[in-house]
């Protein structure tokens, strides 16, 4: 049962912006479901080529490095995902045991802080791309900034996923999803 605030004039006019950022929201999420799937597969199709090179044939060595590479894009972008529906992990007694009002409160300061947090991790990351621009990986000689740049493009998807939680806070009273809920 969500507390909905008193409407005005101004969360009024926010409810249109609301839905634009539902629908961006939604559409990030249909790309990125694809994405990891594919990723997924292709590491599939990688490993399953090593080890068949390595039983029956000379090992190609790229094929570790590629597996790497899209194990590590996986596991950021599949987070990213797992982020939007709440299903990291959660402490949420405490939050949940709180007055309505309160616990809103308590909700918008943890999603601005996961806010500041992403904003933190895509500056690092663009910085951490910036300065391993040089370097090439070993088998593949791809530039390493686009291994890195997983770490900035996921943040800055989990800010955004964050921003719309606090909207939704401001207008609802409480995301879509809570933090920690988990949906069938």
């Amino acid at each position: 049962m969500s507390s909905r605030p008193p409407s005005t004039s101004l969360l009024s006019l926010l409810d249109p912006v609301v839905s634009v950022l539902r629908a961006i929201e939604r559409g990030l999420d249909a790309v990125l479901k694809p994405v990891v799937f594919l990723g997924m597969a292709a590491l599939i199709v990688v490993i399953t080529l090593q080890i068949v090179s390595r039983v029956f044939f000379t090992a190609a060595g790229w094929t570790e490095e590629v597996a790497r590479f899209l194990l590590i894009w996986i596991t950021f972008l599949a987070g990213t995902l797992a982020f939007q529906r709440g299903h990291h992990i959660a402490v949420t007694f405490a939050v949940d045991a709180l007055p309505p009002t309160l616990r809103r409160v308590a909700r918008f300061l943890a999603v601005l802080a996961v806010i500041a947090f992403m904003i933190t991790l895509i500056v690092i990351g663009y910085r951490y791309m910036q300065v391993q621009s040089f370097q090439k990986s070993a088998s593949l000689r791809v530039p390493m900034s686009y291994v890195y740049a997983v770490m900035p493009v996921s943040a800055a998807l989990m800010a955004w996923y964050a921003l719309v939680d606090l909207f939704e806070i401001v207008l609802e009273g409480e995301p879509r999803k809570p933090m920690g809920e988990q949906t069938p």
